[in-house]
């Protein structure tokens, strides 16, 4: 153990980031390439989150490596602790589950003092007063269209919001959902987050024509970390400008 606590691997970007704000510098001694916060992160980039490279991780020796249910494989996860590895594997399906895995992570396997922007996320989501309601799907990524299905952490973050997931109780966590049936459906509503597919003004709006599209921040809808202090603020205004396209003659 290095002298400023365990070497840390992270293989969730929303968790290098919740590491590295509560943490001394020099904890984190690896990170996946799709790590992007804080800026100037500086930690050995060891592949992606699907695909890392683990006789690299091997090598920098850490006393634990972080990882998501959802994020990471399991086989990737099991050749890390056959090579002798402990590995915290964290479970979130929504916002209550979010802050127990972090004050899990931070507080309990790391030793840290509880941060302050933990209590400063649980009190800007306490403050969140029930909005109208209006009933939306949720794409995820296009070719092929696939949108949040049930027990999701977005889900779960968007509801608070006042806005229900059409597709919130499927049987699948993210179905594939032809584009005709997400037009069809109804909705007074669709969220087109920028990750993990960067949907954009003129890339997704146009495939539901007189369904008003609200263009959000991937980072603040499905990110467990920092970003959650604003992300009420943020994902609100983001839902508030929806527009709608008008449809073709």
């Amino acid at each position: 153990m290095s002298a400023v606590g365990p070497r840390v691997v992270s293989l969730v970007p929303s968790l290098t980031e919740a590491v590295a704000h509560s943490a001394p510098p020099g904890l984190l001694v690896g990170v996946t390439d799709w790590c992007t916060h804080p800026a100037g992160l500086d930690a050995v980039r060891i592949g992606g989150t699907k695909n890392p490279d683990v006789p690299a991780i091997v090598a920098l020796r850490p006393d634990l490596v972080v990882a998501n249910e959802e994020e990471n494989r399991e086989a990737d996860l099991a050749a890390l602790r056959a090579a002798g590895l402990p590995v915290l594997v964290t479970g979130i399906r929504d916002l209550r589950q979010a802050f127990a895995e972090l004050d899990r992570l931070l507080t309990g396997a790391l030793g840290l003092a509880r941060p302050g922007w933990l209590a400063d996320a649980e009190r800007a989501w306490a403050r969140v007063e029930p909005a109208a309601v209006r009933r939306a799907f949720v794409p995820v990524w296009r070719r092929p269209w696939m949108v949040l299905g049930r027990d999701t952490f977005a889900g779960d973050l968007l509801a608070r919001l006042g806005v229900v997931n059409a597709y919130g109780c499927h049987p699948e966590r993210y179905p594939r959902v032809p584009a005709e049936e997400l037009a069809a459906s109804g909705c007074d509503l669709v969220v087109l987050p920028d990750e993990p597919y960067r949907f954009t003004a003129d890339d997704g709006p146009e495939a539901f024509p007189g369904i008003p599209a609200a263009l959000v921040s991937g980072r603040h809808l499905t990110w467990y970390g920092p970003s959650l202090v604003e992300a009420p603020q943020v994902l609100a205004q983001a839902l508030g400008e929806a527009r709608s396209r008008p449809v073709a003659p």
